[in-house]
């Protein structure tokens, strides 16, 4: 198949780079149209009793969805701004598709106790069409924000999802003004040459065209979260160059036994192509973990993200190839260095390791072992507008109001529905849980109970409420929604499918690394020393978020818990690019045995050959991933962070100290299969193409 893919480019160059071009003019067309389309809402997960109770709310209550504007800075006694907010309620009451605007000054809990600050909230009609619903929303809003005070912020609802919409665009663009260039930088350092350095960034920006034309896609069928921008945007930027660097190293290696670009390409692709083809395929099945999940939101989140990974693999093996049958033969060949002075320093990690194998591994893996011990005490939560960057429309709304109103106001109530046939003794236990616990009669004989929870949204108080509930009911007709009942069902969904979704993921790893390498104990060093490093990295981030120890450093904040999308994200994506890294790592290693090298040997001629390009792509990324960091949003700040730690410490202590050292303990043995196993490798294994030993001399 890689043949093929290399002589369609080789042969039409010039087609393949149109295609390409149109691909791309489609995803910044079509494909940016997603951030219009954006939802904050990612807990919901089909199914469960939050989720089927708030479809069946939805069937019955006449009211829709809501806004919430705050009014500060100007003494709400004052007659003049008295007059302009009766004079606005009125005429938000009278827009098309409005439901219900209480008065904040007849209404009790809407006027702060300092008389400096007052709330409006807009409730609109329930069954509206999306752009009825907006209209009114656009007119509610723009009728508030004429109210003359100091701070004026609108947010909530629908119109919560536009404003993080616009939010993330914004993000991503500055992201990509911030990363493009320091990655163009450190390109041009490692191979000299601008032609050279600017090729990757070519597959890049098809990586983020295929990003945002992925995203667009799901989004026609599922709600696409608008953490999900950043997330597929740094991977496909990530990724692609990761491919592309890998690629052009081997060709400016290639160049210097041939002088026919075309040849060099067609050896390129051979060789570093099948590597390419492998780190895609284990970045894609690690990410069919997710997959398991019922969760609307992970799933889009797996699938959308291999959609990218798919993409940047297509663009290393046909884009890539074509532009550098047009233009390689002005890239220069790297220079040709003896084996001392071929990648020095890494050789000396991987002999050092080897020597002292033991000693490695009882330093290495109880310092790793120590870093993920913060994964043991770690929590999720929903989170509230604390997440945000402090200058987005909804964090100043939450700031005002916590300034101003007694802590707890505004926070979502445990929504609990009493159906027809409902026990009146059963009713007036779930009311006497809380005080002052607010009911409302529904069409149909429902009742809706909202029960308002001391303290967070999402924290044990609330959580523990809708817990009682659920026992006090027995066998009765009641239901239990809200954010609350949302995040107790997400976290039972995530205890129950995570086994499932681990084994999943460890055996498609474990099937492509064999296919890859012929052995069965490799896999499983490789899944070993890869969980070490990823539980690392995931401690850390638990220790800074979680527990608040240097967050503000990030533009962050310790919040208690981490982001319900943080650690499922961080585990899947993390898990792999570390095969990326193995994969450079084991492809070197398999052609040093192909030529005949011992297994130790073969093992410092993989680091040799690879550490640099392993060293160079984790830094890449852990600078795309920075700058994606830059936008503040707490779940894309944890999930950076993990991302960027996770490939530091993999392509570092990981891949060049306890590769060698492990594979040193096992000798041999590394790679031993059973001979059934071993004959259905020769029959069905994919590996890397043999070369002959005046073409692998390399600077990488």
């Amino acid at each position: 198949m890689l043949s093929t893919l290399a002589r369609a480019a080789t042969r039409r160059p010039l087609t393949v780079i149109g295609l390409w071009a149109a691909f791309l003019l489609l995803g910044f067309g079509l494909g940016t149209g997603v951030f219009a389309d954006l939802s904050d809402d990612v807990p919901d997960v089909p199914g469960t009793e939050s989720d089927t109770a708030d479809d069946h709310l939805s069937g019955v209550d006449p009211s829709g969805e809501s806004v919430t504007a705050v009014v500060a800075g100007r003494a709400v006694s004052d007659a003049a701004l008295r007059a302009q907010v009766e004079r606005t309620v009125a005429e938000v009451r009278r827009i098309a598709g409005v439901a219900d605007v209480p008065d904040p000054y007849t209404t009790p809990g809407l006027t702060a106790r300092d008389g400096q600050a007052l709330i409006i909230p807009v409730t609109f009609e329930g069954g509206l069409s999306d752009e009825a619903e907006e209209q009114a929303t656009d007119t509610a809003v723009e009728t508030v924000k004429r109210i003359d005070a100091p701070d004026v912020h609108v947010s909530g609802g629908e119109l919560l999802g536009r404003q993080l919409g616009e939010r993330a665009q914004e993000d991503v663009k500055n992201a990509e003004l911030i990363s493009l260039p320091v990655v163009l930088a450190l390109l041009l350092v490692v191979f000299g040459g601008l032609r050279a350095a600017a090729l990757p960034l070519v597959i890049a920006v098809s990586g983020i065209a295929g990003a945002f034309l992925g995203l667009f896609a799901f989004s026609q069928v599922t709600d696409i979260s608008v953490y999900a921008i950043q997330v597929t945007t740094m991977l496909g930027l990530g990724l692609a160059v990761d491919y592309a660097l890998l690629m052009l190293v081997r060709f400016r290696e290639e160049r210097r036994h041939t002088d026919d670009v075309v040849e060099a390409v067609h050896r390129t692709v051979d060789a570093a192509g099948r590597t390419v083809l492998f780190s895609g395929l284990t970045v894609a099945v690690s990410l069919t973990g997710l997959l398991v999940f019922p969760s609307v939101f992970l799933r889009s989140m797996g699938l959308a993200v291999a959609a990218v990974v798919v993409v940047d693999m297509l663009a290393a093996v046909t884009l890539l190839p074509a532009l550098l049958t047009r233009f390689g033969g002005r890239i220069r060949p790297s220079k040709a260095r003896t084996e001392d002075e071929e990648g020095r320093v890494f050789a000396r990690l991987a002999r050092f390791a080897q020597r002292r194998r033991v000693a490695v591994l009882v330093t290495v893996v109880p310092v790793l072992l120590l870093l993920a011990l913060p994964v043991t005490g770690m929590r999720i939560a929903i989170g509230d507008a604390r997440q945000l960057p402090s200058n987005t429309e909804a964090r100043r709304l939450f700031d005002t109001v916590d300034a101003h109103f007694p802590k707890g106001t505004g926070v979502s109530p445990v929504v609990v529905v009493l159906k027809p046939g409902t026990g009146t003794a059963t009713a007036d236990r779930i009311r006497a849980l809380v005080p002052n616990a607010e009911s409302r009669r529904l069409p149909g004989g429902n009742t809706v109970v909202e029960l308002q929870p001391p303290g967070g949204v999402d924290g044990g108080a609330a959580t523990g409420l809708v817990e009682r509930v659920r026992e006090l009911r027995g066998d009765e007709p009641v239901e239990v929604t809200g954010v609350a009942a949302r995040l107790v069902d997400f976290r039972a969904m995530l205890a129950e499918r995570a086994p499932w979704a681990a084994l999943t993921v460890l055996a498609g790893i474990f099937v492509l690394l064999f296919a890859f390498t012929g052995s069965v104990l490799i896999p499983l060093r490789t899944i070993a020393t890869t969980l070490l490093s990823l539980g690392a990295a995931l401690g850390v981030v638990v220790w800074v978020f979680q527990d608040g120890h240097g967050a503000g450093l990030l533009g962050g904040a310790g919040l208690g818990a981490l982001s319900l999308t943080a650690p499922p994200l961080i585990v899947s994506i993390a898990f792999g690019l570390a095969m990326d890294y193995e994969l450079f790592i084991l492809a070197r290693m398999r052609e040093a045995r192909q030529r005949g090298e011992d297994h130790e040997e073969a093992v410092v001629t993989g680091l040799r050959r690879s550490g640099r390009v392993v060293t160079c792509a984790a830094l890449l990324l852990a600078v795309v991933f920075g700058a994606f960091m830059t936008g503040g949003f707490s779940p894309i700040l944890q999930i950076g962070l993990g991302l960027t730690l996770a490939v530091l410490i993999d392509a570092t202590v990981v891949r060049m100290l306890l590769v060698p050292a492990t594979m040193a303990l096992l000798g041999r043995r590394a790679w031993w299969a059973p001979k059934p196993l071993r004959a259905v490798h020769d029959r069905f294994g994919l590996r890397e193409a043999a070369t002959s030993e005046r073409s692998v001399s390399t600077n990488a």
